[in-house]
């Protein structure tokens, strides 16, 4: 049984275009007043549905540097209005990731706001992450999932995920700790590289894909000149830095990146036909 449907529903491999929102309330790098900010995430949610992107996920990360849960409510409240926002404006499947580690909150976002899946960091397994240490979190957060009554978002996870370190778990694989993600009742794992904007290995990809039976996808480095390498291995592709002016994240949204990108997927979708 496919563990996320909405594959049933798009294009795959999916392409999921990031938003990512800018700096909120009570975060060092805060300016933009609530109102220009959603007008802001509308504004590049258009842009991702008029280009034929399949989904769509938002994201805090200008809110540097990241804290680990309690995340301050306004925060929370803030990305409920952006999500709901978006949801208003367009059809395309929505997703979220709250930082760091956020993922109980995430879902209540996702909940409220009638998302369809969110982004988890620490599903399973220990790590250090740049905000400290993150602990597993997936028997503790699907209690919560069950408990909200929230069964319809699904949960994508990161495994072995960027900007971390992962020496506590250096005996275990990728392929074991994907296999360990899906024993949790994950509903896809997604692969990354070292860090943002870096490319995932093919390799890992691969030995994944053979060895788990759930949806994987890369969620870093995909560009206009490796996309074509990634789409056969793949369930999903999550690009965000490269729709960026100059390929950089923090750079406000290229419509001309996002449409040049998708014309080459739907290129590469017809040849498969």
């Amino acid at each position: 049984m496919n563990s996320f449907p909405l594959l049933d529903k798009v294009e795959t491999p999916m392409i999921i275009g990031m938003i990512h929102v800018p700096a909120l309330p009570g975060t060092p790098r805060h300016q933009r007043t609530l109102a220009s900010l959603l007008t802001l995430v509308v504004e590049e949610a258009n842009i991702y549905a008029e280009a034929g992107v399949d989904a769509i996920m938002i994201e805090n990360m200008h809110d540097i540097p990241y804290v680990q849960p309690p995340i301050d409510p306004v925060v929370i409240a803030c990305m409920t209005a952006v999500a709901t926002a978006i949801k208003a404006k367009v059809s395309l499947p929505l997703g979220i990731q709250i930082l760091a580690g956020a993922n109980k909150e995430a879902l209540a976002v996702a909940k409220a706001a009638s998302l369809d899946f969110i982004r988890a960091e620490g599903f399973v397994f220990a790590h250090m992450g740049d905000e400290g240490f993150m602990q597993a979190s997936a028997g503790e957060l699907l209690r919560y999932r069950k408990y909200i009554e929230a069964e319809g978002v699904r949960v994508l996870t990161d495994i072995k995920k960027k900007h971390s370190s992962h020496a506590i778990t250096q005996d275990l694989s990728i392929v074991e700790t994907a296999k360990a993600a899906q024993f949790f009742l994950s509903d896809g794992v997604i692969i990354t590289g070292s860090e943002t904007g870096n490319a995932a290995s093919l390799e890992e990809i691969e030995a994944v894909k053979r060895e788990v039976d759930m949806p994987v996808f890369v969620g870093s480095g995909i560009t206009l000149d490796n996309v074509e390498v990634y789409l056969p291995i793949t369930d999903g592709l999550i690009i965000g830095s490269y729709f960026k002016e100059k390929g950089y994240w923090g750079n406000p949204l290229s419509q001309k990146r996002v449409h040049t990108f998708m014309r080459k997927v739907k290129n590469w979708r017809n040849r498969r036909l």
